[in-house]
């Protein structure tokens, strides 16, 4: 059975004629009964607000979005450009959204998510028709998880839809050393919208391209160190890796204890903050949401003002700059409208290379740990870390075709967590937030600024991938709050401006961010290139 990552042949003008059709068709009737109702309604960098308008005036219903929505993932995901974003669409979102509509025509409407669809990443326990498997053949045939992910009752009791879930990179891609960023067992190869030969980066891929691409009002993405932030990155997108513990893990295919969250990827800062709202929550089940220190506010979109950046201190990480000549070109520049705005900004550096080694180790024993407990709850022929990899190799023409499992070996070969190295690596990590928060206390900083990463970089599963800028670690090993930005693009490749603040202030950092977006408008929409616009 061929993959879904065989090589792809992209005729622009076909797929264009192509969408024309599915679009007119849908104003006519096509897949749309209820067409009439829903003229205007363009999906194209839609946003919450709009939508939710649109809902509140009678123009289209939940449901109208839930066709919409699917009409537009089979024309772009699984045809024309062929994207793989959506590994698995929702047989229930239609019965959700006609029920959330009941609810909005007796007068109830829960918040501003009621009736619209969301994407989550597929390493997110759904109890109902769909699978979680986080992008593996070997979890395809598990029996369904028993509840709903904490961050999914949270989503469903703020009226959101959920459409679908999103391929990502395997194992939220801690697999190989050689991975393929948006590779999955099950899904194929993630392709990024704005050059289709690109990758997506991830490991949320799925989640960042469907929400670059308008396959959903927003998305659900998750992090352990970039897996949000960087397919946001490279996707134009966004993102927002919250203080671990703000939100609940609970019923996420962990990787990490001390690292792993969920959080927000859309097109707009308004978006992702409304998302955010949704998603944060103090959950029994897991301890890290009980922080006594935790600061949850039951409005996140307060904080967003056009004047956000005057008067603000910024230190910018001097040593991410001059590293790559296009980013240079972007982040000066969005340097300076940082200055223009009223911020203040100083130099400081901040490096990750003293923890790099620490926080590996640290993510061995704690995936060891993590993952043994969740397949021995979820039931079925894949009950801990070793059936796993005897399952890749059994499978290894399907699951193994281009990169292997060494990370799943040495993670087996670690101990229980009581074990000295373990103690040891964990407490060399405990550097990272006093970086942080050393900075932030010495220049009087509300946020420390630089680069979020490189521009997307060619798909290679000969060689897996080949990024190199990043400025995810930091903050991920510190568990501290991460938003970056649309700032411009490299050869339209999208790049990233990111800002990293103290624990809990996720407030300050949407501030921030909200007022450089208004400032800069650097997103553009994706134009499915077959490759970047690179010129001598």
């Amino acid at each position: 059975m061929p993959h879904r990552d065989d090589p792809m042949t992209f005729d622009r003008r076909a797929f264009l004629a192509a969408g024309l059709a599915t679009s007119a068709a849908a104003l006519v009737g096509g897949d749309l009964k209820t067409a009439p109702a829903t003229k205007g309604l363009v999906l194209e960098e839609a946003t919450v607000d709009g939508l939710q308008a649109g809902m509140t005036a009678g123009q289209w219903t939940s449901a109208d979005l839930v066709r919409r929505y699917h009409t537009r993932i089979k024309a772009v995901d699984q045809a024309g450009p062929r994207l793989n974003a959506v590994i698995e669409l929702n047989p229930e979102a239609m019965a959700v959204a006609k029920s959330l509509d009941a609810e909005r025509k007796a007068g109830k409407v829960r918040g501003p998510l009621h009736g619209i669809p969301v994407l989550i990443k597929d390493n997110i326990d759904t109890a109902d028709r769909m699978k979680t498997t986080a992008g593996s053949l070997a979890l395809a045939g598990a029996p369904a998880p028993s509840e709903d992910a904490f961050v999914v009752k949270q989503l469903r009791a703020a009226g959101a839809v959920i459409l679908g879930k999103t391929n990502l990179s395997e194992w939220a891609n801690f697999r190989s050393t050689r991975s393929s960023s948006g590779w999955s067992g099950r899904g194929g190869q993630t392709r990024n919208p704005y050059a289709l030969d690109r990758t997506p980066s991830g490991s949320s891929s799925g989640s960042g391209v469907a929400a670059a691409a308008s396959l959903c009002a927003v998305a659900v993405g998750t992090e352990t160190d970039g897996s949000i932030v960087s397919p946001s990155n490279a996707n134009g997108l966004v993102g927002l890796k919250p203080t671990v513990g703000l939100v609940s893990r609970s019923g996420i295919i962990p990787i990490s204890a001390t690292q792993d969250t969920a959080g927000p990827m859309a097109r707009t800062v308004r978006d992702a903050a409304l998302l955010l709202t949704a998603l944060a929550g103090a959950d029994p089940k897991d301890a890290a949401t009980g922080d006594p220190a935790a600061r949850r506010e039951k409005d996140y979109t307060q904080f967003l003002v056009a004047d956000g950046l005057k008067g603000a201190r910024l230190a910018v990480v001097k040593n991410l700059l001059g590293v790559h000549a296009h980013v240079d070109a972007i982040i000066r520049p969005a340097l300076e409208q940082l200055k223009a705005a009223g911020a203040v900004l100083v130099e400081v550096e901040l490096k990750s290379a003293a923890y790099d080694d620490a926080e590996f180790e640290v993510l061995l024993y704690e995936f060891k740990a993590g993952l043994n407990a969740y397949l021995g709850n979820r039931g079925g022929a894949v009950t801990d870390l070793t059936s796993l990899m005897a399952f890749d190799e059994r499978e290894k023409a399907r699951e193994m075709p281009f990169f292997g499992q060494e990370i799943l070996v040495q993670a087996q070969a670690k101990g229980p967590l009581t074990e000295a190295a373990y103690r040891k690596a964990l407490d060399a990590c405990a550097q990272a937030r006093k970086d942080i928060l050393g900075l932030l206390e010495k220049h009087a900083a509300q946020a420390i600024v630089a680069p979020t990463g490189g521009p997307a970089w060619l798909i290679d599963h000969l060689n897996g991938d080949s990024s190199g800028l990043s400025f995810s670690s930091p903050a991920a090993v510190a568990g501290c709050p991460h938003i970056t930005v649309p700032a411009g693009f490299a050869a339209g490749l999208p790049v990233g401006l990111s800002f990293v603040g103290a624990p809990w202030q996720e407030g300050t950092l949407l501030k921030l961010a909200y007022a450089y977006e208004q400032t800069s408008k650097a997103r553009r929409p994706p134009r499915f290139a077959p490759s970047c616009r690179l010129t001598r």
